[in-house]
Parts: structure tokens; sequence; C-alpha cells
């Protein structure tokens, strides 16, 4: 199914001139060098080749341009040579590893000699000829004072890839040695078995391309199928024999992918720990994959995307769907204009990479409607609908600050330990949203441990604060959305709910007060709350802490200015428990239901103080 997809992506590609897509059989890989060949095969020159990007301030010119050529092979550690197209090691025998292996540069370029032979002896065109005569005259061991060669000496032997031309005609254009290389590469003589993506019974691919661009696999490149051990064959079916995918095939669903994962996409990748997601629609309209990607990531405004080796003009670029800034902007918008000439039943994909040693581990692959992605992200946003504590606070919670209120502040300004926190759980919330599933239980442990453990004092963080209650709330609702009954559904809401008299969200109210009440009689400048030493005991084990706290609360009151009204408020929660004891202990879910008992609470002083001075007002300035 995922290569299937990858392979009718390809073919829509394909008819997009622009993008310059490689055809089956090739690859767009960075070219540093053109070798200019006279017709008897001597090196006349040697020319470096050089782009333009725009860094968001100035062009500057970068070495290196991509071009189509036969496609790559992959080597880790074995001598292998690319057809018309490879390093200086392989095309000219330049190396600075002699010290070490004094045969290392001579085996690889007679690899690449003997390789060009085979394809190209029963070429009779002069380009083809050219060649050949300079890889039988070439001598690697004086290559370096070729006079030519000797003026790009540095920058030959950083390892760019290097392609010939023969009296300024580039041969990769010569349409004979194209064939030669289509017939090589498709083997006429391979094993032909009916293709898994295709139907059609075609040459099998023995190996698949290498996939560039998940972060933290391997720079040259993983596989997503690979078979290199008999514990992977079936029936003596060796590589890729044992799942049958056709050159075509293979081929097509790898260009696909690497032109997914790279800069050339308008629509960047997401990443989120170890797992890289790429997105795209059976369709043309790039405007699909445009709002997608704003949805995702609805409190930030995508970047400039012409940072990467291919840009498109400004016009093509503005074009691209105003739907999508009006979400990037947080301006209100209703779903049936972020619809509009858009066909909510095109066919979207949803693909979550993540690197394992030489290969690519498939996270989930979704696909849907694309009007069922959008429903799914905006049931996500919705369910996240909580009082802010400030106005200025975002109305869409990405993902990305979900997951950054599971972390201490401290571990935030750590890149590594932020990514492998966000490994464990970043890819199964994701997937949550997309499929409109629960989220991860180890999600709700993880925020709850930092409401526990972080104090108001330390690094500026907050215990309790809009993201972490918008969670919380969001969790329970979805948790029991599919099920008969909700016995926290009264909890979640937007605000205070007054009538509502679970004994965890009254506690959470309660402790509110009490907080309040501390705040009333000793002022703001207090070295440590009650929040701050009781919050964790009082959530966790309320019976252990309440009466306390209530003791505490009446040396509090009668300080206060408004004391009396808070008295009242503390008899009138204590009355919702109806007289009964303390909990000894809440459940997980429980802690989430006190947390928001807390936070409405908080956010109903603030509002009072928003509107009005009435008796027993919060005058707290931090809700």
């Amino acid at each position: 199914m995922i290569l299937q997809s990858l392979y009718d992506y390809y073919q829509i590609l394909l008819k997009d001139a622009e993008l310059g897509i490689a055809p089956p059989g090739y690859s767009a890989t960075k070219v540093n060098f053109i070798i200019n060949l006279s017709a008897s095969g001597e090196i006349m020159d040697l020319i470096p080749l050089v782009h333009r990007i725009f860094d968001g301030k100035k062009e500057k010119e970068v070495s290196g341009r991509t071009m189509i050529v036969p496609e790559q092979v992959k080597r880790s550690v074995n001598i292998s040579a690319n057809f018309l197209c490879d390093n200086a090691t392989y095309v000219l025998g330049l190396t600075e590893k002699e010290s070490k292996n004094p045969n290392y540069a001579k085996l690889r370029f007679e690899t690449f000699r003997k390789y060009h032979h085979e394809i190209l002896d029963k070429v009779t065109c002069k380009t083809a000829q050219a060649v050949l005569r300079f890889l039988d005259s070439h001598q690697p061991e004086t290559a370096k004072n070729h006079p030519v060669l000797s003026r790009h000496l540095e920058g030959l032997l950083e390892g760019g890839n290097l392609i010939f031309s023969v009296d300024g005609y580039n041969v990769l254009d010569d349409p004979e040695i194209r064939q030669a290389w289509e017939e090589y590469y498709f083997g006429k003589d391979a094993l032909k078995l009916q293709c898994l993506v295709t139907g059609q019974i075609e040459p099998i691919a023995r190996l698949h391309p290498s996939i560039k661009g998940v972060r933290g696999a391997q720079a040259t490149g993983a596989s997503l199928v690979s078979f290199n051990l008999p514990a992977f064959e079936s029936y003596n079916l060796k590589q890729g024999l044992n799942s049958p995918v056709s050159q075509r095939a293979a081929s097509g669903y790898g260009v696909a992918l690497n032109y997914l994962l790279s800069q050339q996409n308008l629509n960047r990748k997401i990443q989120i720990g170890d797992t890289t997601i790429i997105y795209w629609a059976k369709s043309q309209d790039p405007r699909y994959s445009s709002v997608f990607a704003a949805l995702i990531n609805a409190e930030f405004s995508q970047e400039s995307i012409s940072q990467g080796e291919y840009q498109r003009n400004a016009a093509v670029e503005k074009e691209l769907s105003k739907k999508a800034e009006k979400v990037e902007q947080l301006k209100a918008f209703d779903r049936s204009e972020l619809r509009k000439d858009l066909d909510e039943n095109t066919q979207f994909f949803v693909l979550g990479l993540a690197p394992s040693a030489a290969r690519l581990a498939v996270r989930f692959f979704l696909t849907e409607p694309f009007g069922v992605f959008v429903d799914r992200i905006m049931e996500h946003y919705d369910d996240l609908q909580i009082v802010k504590e400030y106005p200025t606070q975002p109305d869409y919670l990405s993902p990305y600050r979900i997951l950054a209120e599971c972390v201490s502040p401290k571990v935030r300004q750590r890149e590594e330990e932020l990514q492998t926190t966000w490994s464990l759980l970043g890819g199964s919330l994701i997937r949550c949203v997309l499929n409109g599933s629960p989220y991860p239980e180890g999600l709700l442990v993880a925020i709850l441990n930092r409401i526990k453990r972080d104090s108001d004092e330390e690094n500026r963080s907050v215990k309790i604060n809009y993201v972490r209650a918008a969670y919380i709330k969001a969790h329970l609702l979805r948790k029991y959305r599919r099920q008969a009954h909700n016995p926290y559904q009264e909890a979640l809401k937007m605000s205070l709910n007054e009538a509502y008299q679970h004994p965890a969200y009254v506690l959470g109210r309660l402790f509110a007060l009490l907080e309040k009440a501390q705040r009333e009689a000793l002022g703001q400048n207090i070295n440590a709350t009650i929040k701050d030493r009781y919050f964790t005991s009082a959530c966790a084990s309320p019976a252990t802490v309440f009466p306390l706290l209530l003791r505490l609360s009446h040396h509090h009151t009668a300080k206060a200015e408004y004391g009396g009204v808070i008295d009242r408020q503390i008899q009138d929660l204590l009355q919702l428990l109806e007289a009964k004891p303390f909990p000894q202990r809440l459940t997980l879910e429980e802690q989430g239901v006190f947390v928001l008992g807390y936070y409405h609470q908080r956010a109903a002083f603030y509002a009072k103080n928003e509107t009005s001075t009435p008796q027993g007002v919060d005058h707290s300035t931090n809700p």
C-alpha cells in the first residue's frame, strides 16, 4: 500500500515540468564538475558547477548543481561504480587515502572503467567512444599532476560528483547512451516476476533505492525495503525476490519519497522527535498539502521555503493557499471556507518514518479523504478548547507545544534530550490526532508528572498552565468519546462548572480557594505557597493534606480583607462533598480532574477581576 501510493504520486510528479523529476532508472543528484573531453578522450577542461540560492537575506553561490543522472548505486564498504556520474576516486583515481591503502583509488578506477566497457562497448556514437578512450588512456598515478586537474585538486578531493561532456556536449543527453543504460538497468536477462506494485510481469529490482532526508538515518541513505540475512528469506528467495517489486516501480517510489523528504518539496517534512512525517495528496494541486501543513503547525508561521536548491517563482508561491495563511496567522475561519475550491474526497496520505540502523522503520501510514483529515485535526483543536489565562494565548495548540510541556524547562534548552523525550511520545500523539483515537496514556502521565515536579518559583515555570489544563481536558474527552458513559463529562467544559460534585473536581476548586486565602492574607511575595508545598500530595492523596490545609485556612481567612467571603465559599465547597471523608487516594484520571477543578476555579477568579471588583476578588496578577 505504501509503495503503491508513492508510485502513484511519482506519476503525478512526472507531469510537473518545473520539478525536474527523474524518470525511471535515473535520479536527481548533485554534480560538482563537468569533465570536458575531446573526441580522442583527452581532458580539455574541468568546469565547476555552481547554483544560486536565497538564504533569507541575499543570494549566494553554492557549489554543485542538481542534475538528472543514471540512478546511483548503494555503497557502504563495497566497491561499486556509478554510470557516468561518480566521485573523483572512481572517475579519476584521485584520493588522499593512499597512505592507508596504496591500491584504494586504483581498484575503484578499474571498477569504474570495466563497468563502462560493459555498458558502452556496443555503442558506436562518438561520445561513448570518447569516454571509453579516456578511461583506457587515463593514468590515476599521475592524475594529480595533470595541468587541468591540478588547478581544481582541492575541490575534487572533497568528494563531489563528476559527469562527462565531449566537445561541450553533455554525454548524458546522447540518446544512444541513454538507450544502452536503460537496457542495462532494466535488465533484459533479469528475472521477471509479477510486480507487487504494478501487477505487470517485469524485471524485478534486486536492491531498492536509498532514501535520504530522514533525521537520524545514515547520511548516504537508508532502505525502506531490504532483505540481507537468511532469516529474512522465504523459499530461498533472496534480497528483492522476497517481495518482488519491478525496477521501474522501485525507482519510481524512491524518487517520490526522496522528493517528499527533500528541500525541493515546498511542503516541508514535519519532525517530531525521531519521527519524520511526510504527506501528499493524490492530486497535482499543491494546496492540499499546504493546508494540511498549516493545520498541523497552526501556531507557527512557516519559514521561507526558498532555502533549498529548488525555488518556484514568486507568482506560483503566492498562489499557494490563502486559506493556509489564515490558519497560520491564527485568524478565525470556518471549515466550509477552508475546504472551498478543494475536493474533500481527494485521497490524502501521511507517512511517519524513523531511523533503524541502515533501514527505515514505518511508524505509521494513514490514508483517508482529505476532508476526513481536516475534520480530525479540527476535532483535536476543539477538544483542547478551554478558558485562557490571558487573551493573548493562542487559540490552536499544536502538538509541538503540548509535547514541550512534557519535559522540564531545563531539558527544553538541550536539544538532544528534548528530541529523545519527544521520540517516545511525538509519533504516537500525531497518529492519534490524525486517526481520531484517544491520546497516548504516557502523555497524560508525563503532563501530570511535570505538574507535580515543577515549581512556580523556579525557572519561571508554571505547575498548571493553559496548555497543560487544555491537554488534560482533551485527553479525558477523547478517552471516553467512544464509550457509553464518561464519568468526568461535566468537568470537561470550557470553564468552571459550579454544579459538578465529583470529589476530585471539588477538591481541586477547594485547593484554589485555600491558596487564594493564603495570598489574600500574606500578599503576593510568599517564599513558598501551599501550592509549592502541598499540591502534589493534595492531588494524589487528599486525606493526608486537606485537614491540615483547612486548619491553616482559619488563620488566613482571619487576616484576609475579604476573609469572611472566602470562608463561606470554602464551606459551600465542603458541602458539595456531602460530608464524605476526603479520599485516601485519587486515580490518575481523577488527578487530572483535580487539576481541571483547580484551573477552572483560578480562571474564574481572574475573570471576575477582569470585569468587576466584587467581595472576595482574587488580587493576584498571575492566575
